[in-house]
């Protein structure tokens, strides 16, 4: 009986080590899930002001179309998106989208002066202030959760339970080259 006792304590034991396992990963799952809705609280800001910042650019610069074309677009898909990586991929495809506004409306000196435009100006660098604080979390959480998936012991978990390697919120490869650029700076 002894011998039987101590195989039920350690067959306890592992049943216990393997519900802790798998509760941090869903802890961990779910803190990743948080994090990509305080993202989506901001992109929803983000989303209403951007018909705002169109329509008053539009009003100075007709024939830039195309860009004003595009950042709708992009918004639309962003805002149909349902996964949080398909969401990640508009988001970057908007972001993109949006510095080719600002490009643009450089050219603009009379849009730049203007005080509604000033306003949503500030509003979105506020906006994308507060984003790159919250994807700066979610990157965090998703950090968090792919080590514990991919470390020993919760791994062996992790696989059976659905538990996968989650991608980060990252800039996309065709900016990635602008942001290795220095900056100019003009007097």
């Amino acid at each position: 009986m002894g011998t039987g006792l101590i195989i039920l304590l350690i067959v306890i034991a592992l049943a216990l080590f393997a519900v802790s396992l798998y509760n941090n990963l869903v802890r961990l799952r779910n803190n990743r899930e948080n994090a990509f809705a305080n993202i989506d609280v901001q992109l929803k800001q983000r989303h209403d002001l951007i018909p705002q910042l169109v329509a008053t650019v539009k009003g100075y610069a007709d024939h830039e179309k195309e860009v004003l074309t595009r950042v709708t677009e992009a918004r639309s898909a962003a805002m149909s998106a349902q996964t949080i990586n398909d969401k990640i991929q508009a988001e970057n495809q908007l972001t993109s989208a949006l510095a080719g506004l600002k490009v643009s409306v450089e050219a603009y000196p009379d849009l730049k002066a203007n005080q509604n435009f000033l306003q949503l100006q500030n509003e979105i660098s506020d906006i994308e202030n507060k984003l790159a604080a919250t994807r700066r979390y979610f990157n965090t959480a998703t950090r968090e959760l792919n080590n514990a998936v991919q470390t020993f012991p919760s791994n062996l978990l992790a696989g059976m339970f659905g538990f996968h390697k989650e991608p980060m919120f990252e800039v996309p490869q065709e900016e990635r080259a602008e942001l290795d650029k220095a900056p100019e700076i003009k007097f």
